[in-house]
């Protein structure tokens, strides 16, 4: 049988039983285009996270205190044998390839000017923050490289504080108090919005001494370390090992690099992804019971049909090709409407809403197409093999 007669003949019997067929394909749809749509979910999770951690520059590495195998928060652990220094961090920054070391304190405290007051983040950093974390300065200028034992009350201010504070007001130059003390507003910093629930425009980045002092503290929660790009970062951790044991005397740290949490995210939101396709896949395992049945009532309506073309000398591989033929029909035009209903859907949602994270993952939109094409074939073999398997004149006494 010539392929084209074998596509006339089958496109032919969907067409003929079009209510019946349209639900079979509907079946489908559903079930393709869940697995794209809640795919796409998770692929714009995935993007997001890694988006939100990668704002910051990949080539960073983070020395926390403590010595731990796992990934926690910025400062989560700060009790160790010996914790992190001005010292620490000055020796560090001397180290080759390595552009910029920031000390990280982290507390809250009320910020007030005149009448207004705002309780916020304070980040107590160094002048390297602008380079090191990509976070460009509004207006004025970010705090000056002093000494970081003695530096002068300078405060940099979030867009929203600033805002909060000041409203049309230029706050360069005013004075604000800070858990007590003066401070002289040196510069505003650009929006940058929020990482991960955190808002990081509605911060003040004060000097680390005088944030230390703020909050009665000793030593730092963390230093951020940003190396040139293109060097090894794993000579990079060597040289802060050697650095900070000779200092400390033993590994009473943890170094966090960007790669290493970019896995670990990675892999979380892959598992992720797989889950929610597999809740996708129960609704393609009802549209391939669906194909199924279908196909079974469309083999036992079409008995003498099957016995005219085998009078007719077609043989049973015809026969078998005929209705396999039109179970992938079915399946993949179900599939290629399930795929254009939920890319079409996910394009309006980003049109509408382009806050909302999702992307179409389209390594999963052509294993949807795949998985159609194989539900054809596998839910049309055993229908397809039963009528192959007629005899011709057993067929024509149904009529």
């Amino acid at each position: 049988m010539r392929t084209r007669d074998l596509l006339t003949l089958s496109v032919g019997a969907v067409l003929a039983y079009r209510l019946r067929s349209a639900l079979t394909v509907l079946g489908i749809l559903v079930g393709i285009g869940s697995v794209v749509l809640l795919t796409s979910i998770g692929e714009g999770v995935r993007v997001f996270v890694v988006n939100e951690f990668t704002q910051f520059g990949t080539n960073i590495i983070a020395v926390v205190p403590g010595k731990t195998e796992t990934f926690g928060i910025s400062g989560a652990t700060i009790s160790t044998v010996r914790p992190l220094t001005i010292d620490d961090l000055q020796a560090l920054s001397r180290i080759d390839n390595v552009i910029t070391a920031v000390p990280v304190v982290q507390g809250n405290a009320s910020v007030e000017y005149g009448s207004r007051a705002r309780r916020t983040v304070v980040l107590g950093v160094n002048s390297g923050v602008p380079e090191t974390w990509k976070m460009p300065v509004g207006s004025g200028r970010f705090l000056p490289a002093d000494n970081m034992r003695a530096s002068r009350a300078f405060a940099v201010l979030g867009s929203k504080l600033r805002d909060e504070l000041f409203g049309n007001r230029n706050p360069l130059g005013e004075r604000i108090r800070v858990g007590g003390n003066r401070y002289r507003v040196i510069g505003v910093m650009a929006s940058k919005g929020q990482m991960l629930g955190f808002d990081l425009d509605d911060t003040i980045y004060l000097p680390v001494d005088k944030t230390l002092e703020m909050f009665n503290r000793e030593s730092l929660m963390e230093i951020d370390i940003l190396y040139k790009a293109g060097t090894s970062v794993e000579v990079i951790q060597d040289d802060i090992r050697r650095v900070l044991v000779a200092r400390h005397g033993d590994e009473d740290f943890t170094l966090i690099t960007q790669d290493k949490m970019l896995d670990v995210l990675g892999s979380i939101l892959d598992i992720l992804t797989l889950g929610v396709a597999a809740i996708g896949g129960i609704s393609l395992l009802v549209g391939a019971v669906g194909i199924l049945t279908i196909m079974t009532i469309s083999v036992t309506e079409r008995t003498s049909e099957v016995g005219l073309l085998r009078a007719l000398g077609a043989r049973r591989g015809h026969i078998l090709q005929l209705f396999l033929a039109e179970a992938v029909v079915l399946s993949l035009a179900g599939g290629m409407l399930g795929v254009g209903s939920a890319v079409a859907l996910i394009w309006t949602v980003q049109l509408l809403l382009p806050s909302l994270p999702v992307a179409i993952a389209w390594s999963y939109v052509g294993i949807a197409l795949l998985l159609a094409l194989i539900i054809g074939l596998v839910t049309g073999i055993i229908p397809a093999r039963r009528a192959a398997a007629m005899q011709p004149l057993d067929a024509l006494r149904t009529e």
